[in-house]
């Protein structure tokens, strides 16, 4: 299984990026999927996640009512639309993906599976 992620970028306070995250390698449909990401200094921090069926979506406090995770299995993507974005939204931002039907969404060690990592920066 490989993850490709994508759509980081620079953007203003208040703007908005999209990140994608490609699963290849296994059937998508049965992955739960997630993001998370890192800032320097800090530890590895959950910021959304999906089941398998989609109809289980979980977010950090920090980002409720700003962002949105969904899934399209057709084409074994995974989305997060960052809207109202703030300077403390910089980080790497990761996708994650795991095979198994876990209690929680929002723990790394659920995930078996990490793509390689986009940077998202927001400047003031």
């Amino acid at each position: 299984v490989q993850l490709q992620a994508s759509g980081g970028g620079l953007v203003q306070a208040g703007g908005s990026l999209r990140l994608s995250c490609t699963l290849s390698g296994r059937t998508y449909g049965m992955y739960c999927m997630a993001w998370f990401r890192q800032s320097p200094g800090k530890e590895r921090a959950f910021v959304a996640g999906i089941n398998w069926s989609g109809r289980k979506i979980d977010y950090a406090e920090s980002v409720k009512g700003r962002f949105t995770i969904s899934r399209d299995d057709k084409t074994n993507t995974a989305f997060l639309q960052m809207n109202s974005l703030k300077p403390e939204d910089t980080a790497v931002h990761y996708c994650a993906a795991d095979g198994n039907y876990p209690q929680t969404l929002a723990s790394p060690d659920v995930y078996a599976y990490w793509g390689q990592g986009t940077q998202v920066t927001v400047s003031s």
